[in-house]
């Protein structure tokens, strides 16, 4: 029974698009087959999940239809053959051996393309088509409280697969002879045909010998064994943005893992803030405390209030009562990628004396405190 795509990613059938993406980084990231506890196959149906349930277009068809989309419904073999009624594929074409039918662009209908091959035994291009992008990579980056208020940069050594500096990611050895690939004759396609009881049906591939390049090599490159990739490290500097907070993340095109003959993945960064001692953080706003003396309560003063950008003062009118909170309006974290900054908001606490001498308290009686 096929799994439910849904419960595959942990999260409800009225889920946003946030919701999904989030549960789908947590599990990619838990699961992927890099890490030493990663399970490839589980990492595959979580990627296949998120895949539909990813895209408006894909999550509804599947809501109505299941993981079968849009051939659950039925169909009039009549239109079907004359290329009417949806059949994006168009129709039957007449030959001497008979009616065939082109399937060439059944790699673009994800699993509609599948369910065809499952009936007439043959490969769409959904299946044996090369991948033409390397993974996704994601990782975690711990920075400091401030740090992440005003932006910093970093560099990381990132291990991860690499192309392949002997080759320049073609997997043939350096001077090696070229070839054209005797598979495909060239076109980097293969084409075969299924006779069913529809008629005969035409599939396009491509090449599994070339990679559809239509090229062969005499000498696969000794570095890669014609992989055309190695795992390696690349140095990366990574900006981070004044204002980021906590478990946001950043995404660095084209700096995932790389594939032959085919652009690289993105590296997803997620921003770890370590707490600090002083400072809390409510969105863009800063909270502290500061402890003042009844005397100081009582009569007012001038104090001294550390903040992200260093100590300013601060005027405590006579007669402040503990927990009274002061505004210091552009003190606190800046807007994330636009003008203007949180407050910070100061929580002034009075420190009552304990353990009091006699003549303490006949003060206080005094004082009528």
């Amino acid at each position: 029974m096929a799994k439910d795509y849904y419960e595959l990613l942990g999260v409800s059938k009225n889920a946003t698009q946030d919701e999904i993406k989030k549960a789908f980084r947590k599990l990619a990231h838990e699961h992927h087959p890099d890490k030493a506890s990663g399970n490839e196959a589980k990492f595959k149906e979580i990627n296949e999940a998120y895949q539909t349930l990813g895209t408006e277009d894909k999550r509804r068809q599947y809501d109505q239809f299941g993981k079968s989309g849009a051939a659950g419904q039925g169909f009039n073999y009549q239109d079907f053959a004359r290329g009417q009624g949806g059949n994006p594929f168009g129709g039957f074409s007449q030959g001497q051996g008979g009616s065939s039918f082109d399937f060439g662009n059944m790699g673009d209908m994800g699993d509609f393309g599948d369910l065809f091959s499952s009936f007439f035994g043959g490969s769409s291009n959904s299946r044996t088509k090369q991948a033409t992008r390397g993974s996704d990579m994601e990782i975690d980056m711990s920075i400091e409280f401030e740090e992440a208020v005003f932006g910093t940069e970093k560099t990381i050594n990132l291990q991860k697969k690499v192309v392949c500096e002997t080759c320049g990611g073609n997997g043939a050895e350096p001077g090696s002879k070229v070839t054209t690939c005797l598979k495909c004759g060239g076109t980097g396609r293969i084409v075969k045909i299924q006779q069913t009881i529809l008629g005969n049906f035409q599939t396009q591939a491509t090449c599994p010998d070339c990679g559809g390049t239509g090229k062969k090599y005499e000498k696969k490159c000794h570095e890669c064994h014609g992989e055309g990739v190695t795992t390696g490290s690349e140095k990366i500097k990574v900006t981070i943005p004044a204002g980021i907070s906590d478990g946001q993340s950043l995404r660095l095109s084209g700096k995932g893992e790389a594939i032959a003959k085919g652009s690289a993945g993105d590296l997803f960064i997620v921003i770890k803030v370590k707490p600090s001692k002083i400072f809390k953080r409510d969105g863009d706003n800063i909270h502290s405390e500061i402890k003042i003396s009844v005397k100081q309560a009582i009569l007012g003063d001038k104090i001294e209030v550390e903040t992200v950008d260093g100590p300013v003062s601060l005027k405590i009118p006579e007669g402040t009562q503990s927990h009274t909170e002061f505004r210091l309006r552009e003190k606190g974290v800046p807007h994330l990628r636009s003008r203007g900054r949180g407050d910070h908001l100061v929580d002034v606490v009075v420190n009552i004396p304990r353990n009091l001498s006699r003549k303490q308290e006949k003060l206080l009686d005094e004082l009528g405190i």
